[in-house]
């Protein structure tokens, strides 16, 4: 025969059950976050060390060598043959012969401005698209721990709820070890994500930080050999 205490604990198991699937919900969800995090860092970070090595030329000597074949047509006011050595497929890709381009096409202009539109060109379409996927990485490198300490914190409050819960009867040891062990398993698998991440962003950083001193030692000297053969066509 059924007694009211049978219908009172319905319910409970009821709400034990959908507390339960709940948390496996939350947990798979974690797993879901910290593999996003993952992905989503590791591809930026990768994608930005390429975006920076195609924006540098492979080594100092194929720089020297464009500036010196740049400074030659500009020495002869030969500004057309200056276009044809930065619209080379062979540095299509590079930000140098962009810049180097772009203060070609508008040479007519006063150097001042000529300067300023190769500066702003080099902010908004170079370092723009790497910070973008720097920002990206750095997000990896926060999320990533955040997500761990969340799965820590979530293991321990399963387990110390099932402690509250069998305080009579005692606790079984295996009924615990899977909440501990999600807790330190997602503390570790945020740390194993972000640690990389950071090494590669310092990387990163270091790779733009260069890439930033050879752009302006290098647009300098060509907007000199510019302004040089300007002012040798005006005489």
């Amino acid at each position: 025969m059924i007694s009211s205490a049978d219908f009172v604990k319905v319910p409970s198991m009821f709400a034990a059950v959908e507390a339960s699937f709940f948390m496996k919900v939350v947990e798979n969800s974690i797993w879901v976050g910290i593999a996003v995090c993952a992905f989503v860092g590791m591809y930026s970070g990768i994608m930005l060390m390429r975006r920076v090595k195609q924006k540098q030329f492979p080594g100092v000597e194929a720089e020297q060598t464009f500036l010196a074949d740049l400074g030659d047509c500009f020495q002869k006011q030969d500004f057309e043959g200056a276009a044809q050595v930065c619209d080379n497929p062979a540095v299509w890709n590079k930000a140098l012969p962009q810049l180097a381009m772009l203060a070609i096409q508008n040479r007519t202009e006063p150097m001042k401005k000529i300067r300023q539109m190769v500066g702003e060109r080099f902010e908004r379409d170079i370092l723009a698209s790497l910070d973008s996927l720097n920002s990206w990485v750095g997000t990896a490198i926060k999320t990533s721990p955040q997500l761990g300490l969340l799965g820590t914190v979530l293991g321990m409050i399963n387990a110390f709820s099932k402690i509250a819960g069998a305080a009579a009867s005692g606790v079984d040891p295996k009924e615990l070890s899977a909440d501990i062990s999600f807790a330190l398993w997602t503390t570790a698998a945020g740390m194993a994500i972000s640690i990389p991440l950071i090494v590669l962003q310092g990387a990163a950083g270091n790779s733009i930080k260069k890439l930033q001193e050879t752009i302006d030692e290098g647009t300098g000297l060509l907007l000199d050999d510019m302004a040089a053969a300007r002012a040798r066509t005006a005489q």
